[in-house]
């Protein structure tokens, strides 16, 4: 499961579409409506507000209204309206790492979107995330690649 704090305007197809299948697993997990994944480290980030079901339906929201952008047609009713706004901090280690993967992934399923963003040095965010100073976020399950 990876829930990106990367626009979502910076993934290709395959990956958007992987988005809102993996962000719609989330809220059924903090809805406590599936018994896999609970402990995912990828949810603590949402679990650690306030209202963490609230939350994934902003990111989703936010996943939606991407790809509508791009002509997709993602099924609006699976977010629950009425959701309040959330701001949840995000380290300037955890953006880059992020960053560092997607444009991996990028390089070899998607080399022409590669090329286009591996200019970019530090990419935007998703709007809910506030940037911090720091290092990559506890949660992350640091993958090292050969």
């Amino acid at each position: 499961m990876r829930l990106w704090s990367l626009h979502p305007g910076y993934l290709d197809a395959k990956g958007l579409v992987a988005l809102w299948r993996e962000a719609l697993l989330a809220k059924h997990v903090l809805e406590g409506k599936t018994k896999g994944y609970k402990n995912h480290p990828q949810l603590t980030r949402f679990k650690n507000t306030k209202d963490p079901v609230h939350a994934i339906n902003q990111y989703l929201s936010i996943v939606h209204k991407e790809a509508v952008k791009r002509g997709y047609n993602f099924d609006k009713a699976k977010i629950t309206p009425g959701f309040s706004r959330t701001k949840i901090k995000l380290s300037t280690g955890q953006l880059k790492y992020e960053w560092k993967h997607l444009l991996e992934k990028l390089k070899e399923r998607n080399p022409e979107r590669f090329k286009a963003l591996a200019k970019i040095r530090l990419p935007d965010t998703v709007a809910m995330f506030t940037v911090t100073e720091g290092a990559v976020e506890d949660w992350e399950i640091i993958s090292v690649r050969k």
